[in-house]
């Protein structure tokens, strides 16, 4: 068997990871699942995480595949979850899918294929690898279907990543996805998509928080932007950036969260022309199309998942950090999300926002 033609697959249970498997068959890899065991014993979460697993190795049994579950329990505890509640303490709003992606799910996957002499990994994310012969580089490329395009959450894999990396959803639709389940008698053909984040399932994360950190969340005030106090909050971890729903206060007119003091306890509401701005700090900064940026340039910018990429001039300050000015004001630049960088339909690279500049 030539090693080129082996990939390990992360099979999460779901039907885009399922028919990835499949499409790789047909391209002629010899496939072998792996589904990762992430929270402990005795929550929801590590509840549901059994049932995918279960999923996963019947639809490989299905599809005649080996099926392995990597153990990587310890390792999600340290690097995601307590990211996670940090984030919060610092009064931050954290994408826990990036942070996994990077430090968990594709370093899992690595290991585990270099473990069993396997010379690919593949995912079910709707996004493309290709390698640029000019650039001497292997580039993340959007998903054909904007609705689904999931480039967003990867921009932070190394070369030595992406340089194995197979991604076979990139030209395929959602509904393409569930017919080619259907039409090979897959059983999660029909299983819903995951909307919440995998530790939380339902949502609820002041919840979560709270059992997580063993306190309540951090009480104070809410103010203005001159610091008048305007009342009480329930608790830091409830709130993000752009709130309007759910402050539990009313002032006669539209309140939204502007700023989130963790040193103070304080919530800082204002109205939502306030909200919007034309610069943001990033630091963390991890390149795709480049090993580091060497001068300003002129590229795309998403600052949160749902976001429409704007245009945007990103100006290094150092090795990892840069100012990024937009062309037009941005509403709710928030704090622990990722800014991500796109060059036409390309990933550059994108970063963590430290905050409004």
């Amino acid at each position: 068997m030539d090693k080129e033609k082996t990939v390990l697959l992360g099979m999460s249970g779901g039907v885009d990871s399922t028919v990835a498997a499949l499409l790789l068959q047909r391209q002629g890899y010899r496939v072998t699942g792996a589904t990762l065991r992430l929270h402990r014993e005795g929550s929801a979460a590590a509840a549901r995480g059994e049932r995918e697993i279960g999923d996963a190795r019947a639809c490989a049994g299905r599809l005649g595949i080996p099926h392995l579950v990597l153990d990587w329990r310890d390792e999600f505890e340290r690097e995601v979850l307590e990211n996670f509640a940090s984030e919060y303490d610092r009064g931050a709003t954290p994408n826990p899918c990036v942070v996994c992606n990077r430090r968990i799910k594709f370093p899992s996957l690595l290991a585990a294929a270099d473990e069993q002499g396997i010379d690919r990994i593949a995912t079910g994310h709707y996004a493309d690898v290709i390698y640029d012969g000019t650039r001497g580089r292997f580039r993340l490329r959007q998903a054909e279907s904007q609705a689904k395009d999931q480039s967003y959450v990867l921009y932070s894999l190394p070369q030595s990543c992406l340089s194995r990396l197979v991604l076979p959803l990139a030209g395929y639709t959602k509904e393409e996805i569930r017919a080619l389940a259907g039409e090979a008698g897959l059983p999660v053909s029909h299983k819903a998509d995951s909307q919440d984040i995998c530790f939380i399932p339902g949502g609820g994360y002041p919840e979560f928080l709270e059992r997580y950190r063993g306190r309540p969340s951090p009480a104070g005030n809410f103010t203005d932007e001159s610091g008048r106090v305007l009342g009480r909050h329930k608790g830091l971890w409830h709130y993000t950036i752009g709130q309007r729903k759910g402050l539990g206060i009313s002032l006669g007119t539209p309140a939204f969260v502007k700023a989130i003091d963790a040193a103070t306890g304080d919530i800082v509401l204002s109205d939502n022309d306030s909200l919007f701005s034309r610069e943001l700090l990033a630091g963390d900064l991890r390149w795709i199309d480049w090993e580091r940026l060497e001068a300003p340039v002129k590229l795309t910018a998403k600052i949160r998942y749902a976001h429409r990429p704007q245009p945007a001039v990103v100006y290094p300050l150092g090795e990892a950090r840069a100012r990024v000015v937009f062309t037009q004001p941005q509403r709710a630049i928030t704090p622990g999300q990722a800014v991500v960088f796109y060059d036409g339909g390309y990933v550059a690279g994108g970063g963590i926002i430290e905050g409004r500049a």
